[in-house]
């Protein structure tokens, strides 16, 4: 079965595996898929990652998830795509959007690289605005 949206199925996976209390979910590795994933652990969105070259054809990351101490609900309230390859979505570097006035991240796909809304705007570059957390 082909993906059309590999970055959609990424997310997905850590919505479902926070739904259902996992500790670790396992996500085919891409190199957009490995940056976001970076971008979520210097964020403090997740626990820890690990980037597993020799499973696959790709490889796999392996994500250990985040979850309060106290209430047990997950760190990652809302993950959403927001740019669908039916649809992509571009935004300039002061159009940007800010996800709860700052709260969350938005992940932006720039010429520079994959970075935050934040980084995008303090670098003054736009691009197509891949996902939000919060």
């Amino acid at each position: 079965m082909a993906l059309t949206d590999p970055i959609a199925d990424y997310l997905t996976r850590i919505r479902n595996a926070q739904q259902a209390g996992h500790r670790i979910v396992e996500i085919p590795a891409s190199k957009m898929k490995k940056r976001i994933t970076e971008i979520l652990y210097d964020q403090g969105y997740i626990l820890k990652y690990m980037f597993d070259d020799n499973e696959g054809k790709q490889g796999v990351i392996k994500i250990a998830l985040k979850y309060d101490p106290v209430t047990k609900q997950p760190i990652i309230r809302k993950l959403g795509r927001i740019s669908k390859p039916g649809l992509r979505q571009f935004s300039r570097s002061t159009e940007l959007p800010r996800i709860i006035n700052g709260l969350g991240i938005a992940i932006i796909s720039t010429s520079r690289g994959i970075m935050t809304d934040k980084q995008a705007r303090s670098q003054n570059v736009g691009g197509e605005v891949v996902c939000y957390v919060y």
